[in-house]
C-alpha cells in the first residue's frame, strides 16, 4: 500500500471512530513545523481549513510554526496572515533603500539589525513587537485557540513546552536559532529554537485531539555549486540535517493521522522574498488535504 493511501485510510478510520461517539465533529489538532522562510507554506494549509469551515481544537508550533500558529490561534484567518506576512517580505530585485519607504518593511529591517556579544548576531525583538501590535494578547490564555509552543533548554538539552503565562518571550525563544538569535531567559531556563528537539510537534496533540495533522516544512536542499555552501548555509543546513533525522525517528514511533510535507526545494532559511515560490510549492499538499477533507469531513468544500 502506498504511504499516501495508508494515510487516507488512517484518516477514514479516525473519523469513523469519532462518528461512533456523540461528538458532532472531530477535535482537530494541527502541528506547524520549523523551517525559516519555508514556514510560509503553512499559510495555504490554514487557508484550506478556513475554506472548509474547520476550526482546530488545538495548535502546536515550533519556530516559524509557532509564529504562524500564534497568529492563527489569535483568531486571524489564513488569508489575513498571508496579507500580513506579504508586507514583511522583500523582493530579491527590490533594493533595501526602496524598501525603507514601507513602514512595515522598515520594521523588518529593525528586526534584522545585527549586534554582537549576546549569543546571537541579530535581535528578534522588533519582529515580536510588530506581531504583538496585530494580536494584542499578552498571555496564552487570551488566545482564541489553545496553543503549545516548543523551545529547547540550552543547558539540559531538553524540550520545553510553553502553553500558559506570558506569550511573547515563548515565541522569541522558539525562533531563537542558535548563532543567529540570542537565547531567551524564561522561568530560570535559557531557551533556544524548539526545532533542535521537536521540529514538528504533532506528538503534543494526541491526548486532546481526535485527528492530528502535521505540517513538515523542512523541505529539501541540493548542491548549488561546486564551490560548496557558504558559512551560514553550512550552519543552517546542518541544523536541518539533524531535524530530518529527528523526524524520521518520530514517524517510526508514531505517525500523525495526516502528514503533510510540501515539496519545498532549495529555499534557504532566510529567503522570505521567495514567498510566491513557497506558496506554489505548497499547493500539491494543500490539494491532497482538500481531497481528504472533501471525502471524509466536508463534502461541500470546492
Amino acid at each position: 500500500m502506498q504511504r499516501r493511501d495508508f494515510l487516507g485510510l488512517l484518516l477514514s478510520t479516525s473519523l469513523l471512530a469519532v462518528a461512533g461517539r456523540a461528538s458532532a465533529a472531530p477535535r482537530i489538532g494541527i502541528a506547524l513545523g520549523g523551517g525559516g522562510a519555508k514556514g510560509l507554506a503553512h499559510i495555504p494549509i490554514l487557508e484550506l481549513l478556513d475554506e472548509a469551515g474547520l476550526r482546530p481544537h488545538r495548535i502546536a508550533g515550533t519556530s516559524i510554526g509557532a509564529i504562524i500558529g500564534v497568529l492563527y490561534a489569535s483568531g486571524m484567518k489564513g488569508q489575513d496572515i498571508r496579507e500580513l506576512l506579504n508586507r514583511l517580505t522583500v523582493s530579491k530585485e527590490e533594493s533595501w533603500f526602496e524598501s525603507l519607504f514601507s513602514e512595515d518593511l522598515g520594521r523588518w529591517l529593525d528586526f534584522a539589525e545585527f549586534g554582537v556579544g549576546n549569543g546571537g548576531l541579530a535581535d528578534s525583538s522588533g519582529l515580536i513587537a510588530y506581531l504583538h501590535e496585530y494580536i494584542g494578547a499578552e498571555r496564552f490564555e487570551q488566545l482564541a485557540i489553545p496553543l503549545s509552543v516548543v523551545a529547547t533548554d540550552f543547558w539540559s538539552r531538553e524540550q520545553v513546552v510553553l502553553q500558559s503565562g506570558e506569550l511573547w518571550s515563548a515565541l522569541k525563544a522558539s525562533i531563537a536559532i542558535p548563532g543567529l538569535f540570542e537565547p531567551v531567559q524564561r522561568e530560570g531556563r535559557l531557551l533556544v529554537d524548539g526545532g533542535l528537539v521537536n521540529p514538528v510537534p504533532y506528538d503534543l496533540l494526541f491526548d486532546e485531539c481526535d485527528l492530528v495533522i502535521a505540517v513538515d516544512v523542512l523541505g529539501e536542499r541540493t548542491a548549488e555549486s561546486a564551490e560548496g555552501p557558504g558559512y551560514f548555509e553550512t550552519i543552517f543546513n546542518t541544523f536541518q540535517i539533524m531535524q530530518h533525522s529527528i523526524m524520521r525517528e518520530k514517524l517510526r514511533q508514531r505517525e500523525p493521522d495526516i502528514y503533510l510535507k510540501p515539496a519545498i526545494e532549495n529555499v534557504r532559511v532566510l529567503e522570505f522574498y521567495k514567498i510566491d515560490e513557497i506558496y506554489a510549492q505548497a499547493q500539491g499538499e494543500k490539494e491532497r488535504l482538500k481531497r481528504l477533507i472533501r471525502r471524509d469531513i466536508s463534502p461541500s468544500i470546492r
